[in-house]
């Protein structure tokens, strides 16, 4: 080597062929996903984004028919969406009514859950059916059987109950009063949504390892310690799951309503946001106000699930 000469002993470059092959490796997920994405794109995205554009439009029956040309509103429609009171008392109704049947339906699936790890297998067998048969009912079915079971003048449950001496519920309506509407319609979505809880937690459960349930048990731990302490903190992902499922869900909530109320019940007692919507779009042939309507919900839906996501992450870095 002559003088002149620089030896060089740092690091050699990465290859350009080596960096064009770590590129396309990091683009090669998204290529999978991409049809994924595209169907997803058509069926989520550009419903959304109609929906949006419509609410921001007169869109009545006479533009449907185009009769009259489509005009720009601006935020007119939110603005007498959010001036007419009987909007707030639907939300606010639909608010609560959903939120009794997040935690009905997560109390009620969590608890049978727990429940099949402790019986036998032919018991078990039976219960799983019959709770995949409740899964399986469209809801109209179940909702109508719901309505003949608890009907004032047929209904075997009113039957029963004059039977075991309670003479008030002779001929008793069960949706007349909001409230006792609600709770009918409420018992019904618990019955068709509990198997899906029920289902997940218990598949769960049976992966949590025998040795550290049967070592809170040796230490005295109640069943409840135990769920609370052990099983709840195993299951945290598991739980998020159906939670942000349920929420979605009951939300919604649409043919159970319609038709054990009859359409929201009398002068609209039992409405939630999403017959509500229905009916201000299809009965009224207001199509802009209920897409308003239906944004809104969007809106609710995803700040109750992001909220309900924070609070885990921030309990989740306390612990």
């Amino acid at each position: 080597m002559s003088p002149g000469t620089t030896k060089h002993t740092g690091p050699v470059p990465a290859r350009t062929g080596a960096g064009r092959g770590a590129g396309r490796g990091a683009a090669a997920p998204w290529l999978y996903l991409a049809p994924a994405l595209v169907v997803l794109g058509g069926l989520l995205v550009y419903p959304i984004y109609q929906l949006g554009l419509i609410s921001f439009l007169e869109y009545t029956q006479a533009q449907v028919s185009g009769g009259e040309p489509t005009t720009f509103q601006g935020f007119a429609n939110y603005a007498e969406l959010f001036g007419d009171s009987q909007f707030w008392d639907v939300a606010v109704a639909t608010l609560v009514f959903a939120a009794v049947c997040v935690v009905s339906t997560l109390a009620v699936g969590c608890a049978l859950a727990v429940l099949l790890t402790r019986i036998r297998a032919i018991p078990r067998f039976v219960l799983m059916l019959a709770a995949l048969a409740a899964w399986a009912t469209p809801a109209i079915t179940g909702s109508t059987v719901w309505v003949f079971l608890f009907d004032p003048d047929f209904g075997p449950v009113n039957k029963v109950l004059v039977w075991c001496g309670l003479s008030g519920f002779q001929d008793y309506s069960w949706t007349y009063d909001r409230y006792s509407a609600f709770a009918l319609v409420l018992c019904e979505v618990v019955w068709c949504s509990f198997p899906f809880v029920m289902v997940t937690v218990y598949a769960g459960i049976k992966a949590i390892p025998a040795e550290v349930l049967e070592a809170a048990a040796l230490d005295g731990a109640s069943n409840w310690r135990i769920w609370r302490a052990v099983m709840a903190p195993m299951l945290r992902p598991i739980l998020v799951v159906v939670t942000i499922q349920s929420i979605i869900w009951d939300f919604k909530v649409f043919t159970q309503i319609y038709v054990m109320t009859n359409g929201g019940g009398i002068a609209g007692q039992n409405l939630t946001l999403n017959v509500y919507a229905y009916q201000k779009a299809f009965a009224s042939s207001q199509y802009s106000l209920g897409s308003a309507i239906g944004v809104v919900m969007l809106v609710i839906l995803l700040a109750v699930t992001l909220v309900y996501l924070r609070l885990l992450r921030r309990q989740g870095e306390e612990r």
